[in-house]
């Protein structure tokens, strides 16, 4: 598995209650910016139109020696989940506090892209602070048991 981009920033505002992997649907031009590592997660979320997926403001930029026909960077990308899946997303999103967005996407074994959904509840500043305090504490006790 290669990983091509990671959303920091939801992990940081968001408690990833579940998570799932989804397939998307790309053109030519957008795999091959993917395997330059070119990816931008930061505003990207999931919505659900009828029965499809879609991921939308995910920035994939034009691919670099891509002729006149390269793709639009923001456009509107189609997630591949089965029935129930999307059905169990439209009713975690309809509850109160819940969002799905991106958290990664990657190559899977097969040299498939595969996105990892998290479906989540944002995080009050209090919240955060506390995440940063533990990952610091974690942080100094995994470096004292390194140095000894």
């Amino acid at each position: 598995m290669r990983v091509i981009a990671q959303n920091k920033r939801a992990r940081h505002e968001l408690e990833v209650l579940d998570r799932i992997e989804a397939g998307i649907v790309l053109l030519g031009s957008e795999v091959k910016s993917l395997r330059a590592g070119q990816l931008e997660l930061v505003d990207a979320y999931l919505r659900i139109d009828g029965s499809e997926a879609f991921l939308l403001k995910a920035r994939i930029p034009p691919y670099d020696h891509g002729g006149y026909a390269n793709h639009e960077p923001t456009r509107k990308r189609k997630l591949l989940l089965h029935r129930r899946e999307i059905q169990r997303l439209r009713a975690r999103i309809e509850q109160k506090g819940l969002t799905v967005v991106p958290l990664k996407v990657y190559f899977n074994d097969h040299g498939k892209v595969k996105v990892e959904l998290g479906i989540g509840r944002g995080r009050k500043a209090f919240d955060k602070r506390q995440s940063i305090k533990k990952r610091e504490l974690d942080r100094q006790a995994k470096r004292a048991m390194r140095d000894g």
